[in-house]
């Protein structure tokens, strides 16, 4: 900052007069003032925030291009730009400075403004877009409701049981309670199980890339799911490729979201049906494809069922058990292999599920 003072205190007349010498010196010097302010400007101008610059009157005297950008462009900047002068009004009466103002798009979008008095007595306004830290916190907390939610209903009634069981003489009655206590204890165990599973694979960084043998995630897939097709007197048919046929990846996490797509199907077939499991190759992708002919997905439903916890039908969700976090593990599995899952479905018909891989030559 001394150079730039140097030259302001310079008289006209002072500069006229100075020798050649000196006058090259202050040329050099106003060079690298205008380098400093344009190096100032630059930065200034990309900061990932908006910035918004008043004197002490309120009148603004600079925006950078993110305050710019954020306070122009229809609707959302028109009520931005408005928030920005409303914080500089309640600063400058020595009032709170901090606001937030919900867009609601699409997309929607929340902005945080934050204002500061300055030390010669203007206002310094940030605008930040919070819109990915709200809708984080949004999941956060609805994932904790919902899974206290899931973990309440088997563990109340497991209390109930056992409460009455105690007071209970028939030794049939007593029988018929002990079973209902195993099932709502393996109901419990099966929520923490896919709460962990899903932490493994969302916290776990990349996945493996191993050479899986597609023949043997499906053989995989399949045996840890007859136990649970025998019970609702499901056919479990497996379609085994003729050849080898290979994929890159992590074959737990593979295996993992096979035979919950599986365990899905099985869930909402009819007794006596079909569960046909295969992995035809087409386009350089192995699709690990679960088809059944159960009750099927409403179309308003496709594209929501691979979040956590949504349910489709949630009668039918309490009937049949689960975690309502089987999908999104496959979508996370789908994602973590460069790959995609996909569905096709039609109410009362049933539905394919596909999970595609990329093959591994």
């Amino acid at each position: 900052m001394a150079a730039p003072m140097g030259i302001i205190s310079r008289r006209r007349d002072d500069i006229e007069e100075m020798p050649n010498a000196e006058l090259d010196e202050l040329r050099l010097e106003l060079a690298s003032v205008r380098l400093e302010l344009a190096r100032a400007r630059g930065a200034f101008d990309n900061l990932p925030i908006g910035v918004v610059m008043a004197d002490s009157s309120g009148s603004i005297i600079g925006k950078n291009q993110s305050a710019r950008t954020v306070t122009s462009g229809g609707h959302s900047g028109v009520l931005v730009a408005e928030a920005v002068e409303r914080q500089i009004e309640q600063v400058l009466l020595g009032r709170s400075g901090r606001t937030e103002v919900e867009l609601f798009g699409p997309p929607k979008r929340v902005v945080q403004l934050h204002s500061t008095r300055l030390a010669d007595g203007g206002v310094l306004v940030s605008i930040e877009d919070i819109s990915e830290r709200s809708r984080l916190d949004a999941v956060r907390t609805d994932f904790v409701a919902n899974i206290s939610h899931e973990l309440k209903t088997p563990v109340g009634a497991i209390a109930v049981l056992a409460e009455t069981i105690v007071d209970e003489d028939d030794l049939d009655v007593i029988h018929h309670l002990a079973d209902r206590l195993v099932e709502e204890a393996h109901r419990a165990a099966t929520s923490i199980d896919d709460l962990l599973e899903l932490s493994r694979i969302e916290l776990g960084g990349q996945a493996v890339r191993d050479r899986v043998s597609a023949a043997s995630v499906l053989r995989d897939s399949v045996v840890r799911s007859l136990a649970a097709a025998e019970q609702r007197r499901i056919r479990l048919t497996l379609d085994e490729p003729s050849g080898e046929i290979w994929v890159k990846g992590d074959r737990r996490q593979l295996v993992s979201a096979l035979s919950n797509l599986i365990d899905n199907a099985i869930k909402y077939s009819e007794a006596e049906s079909e569960v046909r499991v295969s992995a035809p190759v087409a386009d350089s992708s192995v699709h690990f494809t679960v088809a059944d002919s159960g009750i099927g997905i409403p179309t308003r439903d496709l594209n929501r069922i691979f979040e956590r916890f949504y349910r489709v039908d949630r009668a039918r969700s309490r009937e049949t058990g689960g975690s309502g976090l089987g999908l999104a593990i496959v979508r996370h599995v789908a994602t973590n292999h460069e790959g995609e899952v996909t569905v096709s479905s039609a109410e009362g018909e049933g539905s394919v599920f596909t999970l595609s891989i990329p093959e591994a030559r």
